[in-house]
C-alpha cells in the first residue's frame, strides 16, 4: 500500500489546519446546522488552537502519506491531554481522518493498526475514542476492530448538543523495541 506515518511538527501547522478543516467538513457538514457548524470549525481548527495542541507534549498529530501524497491524519492524546479519561494506562484516539479522494482504500484500517502499535510501544493497556452516535459507518468500523462501547458523552457542534459513544479497545504490549513508523 506504500503508506507512511509522520509525526507533525510546528512547521506543519498550515497543512494541519487545512486537512483538519477539509476532512471534518467533508464528513459532517451536511448533517449539521450551517451556523453551528461554522462556529465549530472556526473554534476547533483555528490556527492558534492547533498550535497549542502541537506544543502539548501529551498530544501527537501524525500525517499519513501514500507515496508523496498527504492522504489523512490522526491525533493521539495521553495523560492530561485526554478529553474524558485521564488515565496513564490509556491513550485517546481523538481524530482519525482520510481525505475523500483516498477513502475506500483501507487506509483507515492501516492507520488504526499503526495507532495500536504506538499504544503498545508506549505500554498503554487500552485505547479509547469518542464517535458520534449517528455515524453508523464509523461505529461499525471500530466494532470490527475490537472496540466496544462503554459510555457516552456530550459533544457540541456550535450550540448543538450531540452525543458521542465512548469506545474502548484493550491493547497488547509489544514492548519498546518495535519499529513504529513504516
Amino acid at each position: 500500500m506504500n503508506l507512511r506515518l509522520n509525526p507533525c511538527t510546528i512547521s506543519d501547522l498550515g497543512r494541519l489546519v487545512a486537512i483538519s478543516r477539509t476532512t471534518f467538513t467533508d464528513a459532517f457538514e451536511k448533517d449539521n446546522d450551517p451556523e453551528d457548524f461554522k462556529a465549530y470549525i472556526d473554534f476547533a481548527f483555528e490556527e492558534c488552537k492547533l498550535l497549542g495542541e502541537l506544543k502539548n507534549p501529551d498530544t501527537t498529530f501524525y500525517f499519513i502519506y501514500k507515496y508523496a501524497y498527504l492522504v489523512g491524519y490522526l491525533k493521539l492524546n495521553e495523560n492530561d491531554a485526554q478529553t474524558d479519561i485521564r488515565s496513564e494506562e490509556g491513550m485517546e484516539l481523538e481524530r482519525i481522518y482520510v481525505l475523500q479522494d483516498f477513502q475506500g482504500q483501507h487506509i483507515g484500517q492501516w492507520m488504526l493498526k499503526e495507532v495500536k502499535k504506538i499504544a503498545s510501544h508506549k505500554q498503554k493497556t487500552f485505547l479509547w475514542l469518542g464517535v458520534w452516535e449517528k455515524n453508523a459507518k464509523a461505529i461499525k468500523f471500530y466494532q470490527n476492530h475490537g472496540f466496544t462501547k462503554f459510555g457516552t458523552h456530550p459533544y457540541y457542534i456550535g450550540k448543538d448538543k450531540q452525543t458521542d459513544w465512548l469506545m474502548r479497545l484493550e491493547v497488547k504490549s509489544i514492548g519498546p523495541k518495535h519499529q513504529l513508523y513504516s
